[in-house]
């Protein structure tokens, strides 16, 4: 399902590059780790990418792939570590999201600071100054990679997270019984 969920991905233009894409696969993720755990959160994460790599193919050099992957694990195992602890409950579950999302905006800073934006540089031979310019063009204040991760790609995150947080709490008790059955 997280494949499936993951074909209707989408730029968010007043906020970043459009080369970074929201999509709510992770709201399918975060169900299934919820349900099966940690571990299965990252096979989970690890087949809706392979799948969705045979489905679409890459259009990013495998790193929007790697991307994915790498910082949908970040949202994924705090969240997951944190209600599967003592006993799950909903206040576990809202407490393990809200540091899933803080950990997916402080690790996709990281990641796309020292390996994933220079990593799509290096892929598509693009000097890093075009994609700061890419970023500029949103935001002025954007003149180099660090500001461009401050002020695109964490936003960017914390709306994903955030957003994924409010739809997997929506829906989880709906699909709990079907899942603990």
């Amino acid at each position: 399902m997280a494949a499936v969920v993951m074909l209707f991905e989408f730029p968010l233009p007043f906020l970043a590059p459009p080369f970074y894409q929201l999509d709510f696969s992770e709201v399918v993720a975060l169900i299934g780790t919820f349900a099966l755990g940690p571990g299965a959160g990252v096979l989970i994460e690890l087949i809706k990418n392979l799948l969705n790599l045979l489905l679409t193919g890459t259009e990013t050099g495998f790193v929007g792939e790697l991307a994915n992957f790498l910082i949908g694990c970040t949202y994924l195992l705090p969240a997951a570590l944190f209600y599967h602890g003592k006993k799950k409950s909903l206040r576990r579950a809202l407490i393990g999201m809200a540091c899933g999302t803080l950990s997916l905006a402080v690790c996709g800073a990281l990641f796309n600071y020292y390996i994933l934006i220079p990593f799509y540089s290096t892929q598509y031979a693009l000097p890093l100054e075009e994609i700061v310019a890419m970023g500029h063009a949103i935001f002025p204040v954007v003149q180099d990679l660090l500001t461009m991760v401050l002020f695109t790609v964490i936003p960017f995150n914390l709306v994903k997270g955030v957003l994924c947080s409010v739809i997997t709490g929506l829906l989880y008790k709906h699909v709990s019984p079907l899942l603990h059955k």
